[in-house]
């Protein structure tokens, strides 16, 4: 991933670390190593469980990064809308001002990103539009956007010699003194070391794992929320999870089906969504049908679903394979043909909540930062407007990069993992990741009752025990990842039952029937 990724011991003490290899935490690297650039001081570190591209949501990401173009206020009402009134009006603030300039340093001047462009329209962007945006704001590179910023990122950030990139390398526990952060203890190849930093920056992804269909890559167990929330940090919004509503998930029986997310741009572009009868059904649950914000759609979908055994995507008002030659191509490597509808169902991909920041990205704990999706920057609220999260990531990492920099690093005394009991068996994690996935799929999913939230729980409180009870002895990636995922599932489950509003993602229904998984 890195062309100078360096071993843990080469130097564990850095200026700024960064946690997570994204495009929040590679803003994040660049926002510091651009200050450091002025006034000089200790290098940025970059660690990442990633070992290639693909290990970052960021690679993932199809449909594009939004703009404000020429009416920033029309961006926030929608940005508003999508959220139900819950988003905060000085976050959206923040990202909708900040919009076009971070793109434009960023994307384009600096990384050179190819964004298409309309010939028609004389080689100018080719803006598109995707569900609850008033009007065409969308960059993007066909329907793969993510891969195309992130793989330039990176390259870029590789030739920084302020800059060094650790890969393969998962952080297990936040180091803390006195309430402030002083870094990180990391894992690389079985070895555990503190990284000590001036400021520690957490830009881990998302929570995909706790779900058993979700658009996330694997290893998404919400690492940064659970380090933070474990080492004291104020967490916020943790119900709202969002499910992309189209998503092939491909036969269930299959185990290396993996899902991939037909992007919003489809619709955008006119592509309907149709019932096991044929229908055209969107429509009749909101008045902007197909282009609906996400948590209509998903709930529709999945209500669709049950009542007619499918729902597919018709694409026939589209040329297809030409819009989008990424997602053609994946159809045709899945045995999917476009032509007869592409079968869709709701999948986990994206939460709203996380690690409680300012317009900085700041923590409630000293030296502490959060960007991207682990962070809460009170931008989404209940529900995220489409093509938002890139541009989430680029602003805050940016600006919480240029906050981090500067301060040197102190050592103080690391906590001691234990290592002293024999390993666990291979598959302990697998099958305690299976009863996490099925409570959450079950109880804390696209429809919850509160009866079933307290019993989720109770099985989580349960699980976080056990696997507490072997992290005290043991020590190795499997076993915190699932230690991270677990705290995570609670947080979760719990904001979801102590929040008696149903709005956005968080939808609750009086029957506990109705709640069950599709």
């Amino acid at each position: 991933m890195s062309a100078h990724s360096a071993d843990l011991d080469d130097d564990r003490e850095t200026g700024v670390l960064v946690v997570g290899s994204g495009i929040a935490g590679l803003a994040a690297a660049l926002g510091a190593a651009r200050e450091l650039d002025v006034s000089g001081g200790p290098a940025v570190t970059v660690a990442t469980k990633a070992t290639r591209p693909e290990g970052a949501s960021s690679w993932w990401a199809q449909g594009g990064i939004a703009v404000s173009r020429d009416d920033p206020g029309q961006f926030k009402a929608d940005i508003l809308a999508a959220s139900a009134d819950t988003a905060d009006p000085a976050a959206v603030d923040v990202l909708v001002d900040n919009a076009n300039e971070a793109v434009q340093d960023v994307l384009i001047d600096t990384l050179d990103v190819d964004f298409d462009t309309d010939e028609a329209a004389g080689d100018d962007w080719d803006f598109t539009r995707e569900a609850a945006h008033d009007e065409a704001r969308i960059l993007h590179v066909d329907a793969a956007t993510g891969r195309a910023i992130h793989v330039p990122f990176l390259n870029y950030l590789d030739d920084h010699d302020g800059v060094r990139v650790l890969d393969d390398t998962a952080a297990l526990e936040l180091v803390t003194h006195e309430g402030r952060v002083h870094g990180a203890l990391l894992e690389r190849d079985g070895e555990v070391t503190p990284t000590f930093a001036g400021a520690t920056v957490l830009a881990t992804g998302g929570i995909g794992d706790l779900y058993p269909r979700s658009t996330n890559p694997h290893g998404s167990t919400g690492d940064g929320i659970a380090m933070a929330a474990l080492a004291g940090a104020d967490v916020a919004d943790m119900e709202y999870v969002q499910f992309h509503p189209t998503v092939y998930v491909g036969d269930e029986a299959e185990d290396d089906a993996e899902p991939f997310l037909v992007s919003e741009a489809v619709r955008g572009e006119g592509a309907v969504l149709r019932n096991g009868e044929g229908e055209r059904f969107m429509p009749d649950y909101h008045p902007d049908g197909d282009l609906a914000p996400r948590d209509v759609v998903a709930r529709a979908v999945q209500k669709e679903r049950e009542a007619t055994g499918e729902v597919v995507l018709d694409v026939s008002g589209v040329d297809f394979a030409g819009e989008f030659p990424g997602l053609a191509e994946k159809c045709e490597a899945r045995g999917v043909d476009p032509a007869a509808g592409i079968p869709v169902a709701p999948a986990e991909h994206f939460l709203c909540g996380g690690v409680a920041v300012d317009d900085r990205g700041r923590a409630s704990l000293d030296r502490l930062y959060a960007v991207g999706e682990c962070s809460r920057t009170g931008v989404h609220g209940a529900n995220r407007l489409a093509s938002t999260s890139l541009l989430e990531g680029l602003v805050w990492g940016l600006r919480a990069g240029a906050d981090a920099a500067g301060r040197d690093p102190e050592v103080v005394e690391a906590p001691d993992l234990l290592d002293r009991d024999p390993d666990l068996p291979d598959n302990f994690a697998r099958e305690k990741f299976v009863r996490l996935r099925r409570v959450m799929d079950e109880y804390v999913g696209l429809r919850r009752h509160p009866d079933e939230l307290g019993r989720a729980q109770a099985v989580l409180r349960r699980l976080k025990g056990e696997v507490d009870a072997y992290v005290r002895t043991r020590t190795s990636r499997s076993l915190y990842e699932l230690r991270h995922a677990s705290v995570t599932a609670l947080l979760v489950a719990r904001a979801a039952a102590e929040n008696d509003r149903s709005v956005g993602t968080h939808n609750l229904v009086e029957d506990a029937a109705e709640s069950g998984a599709d």
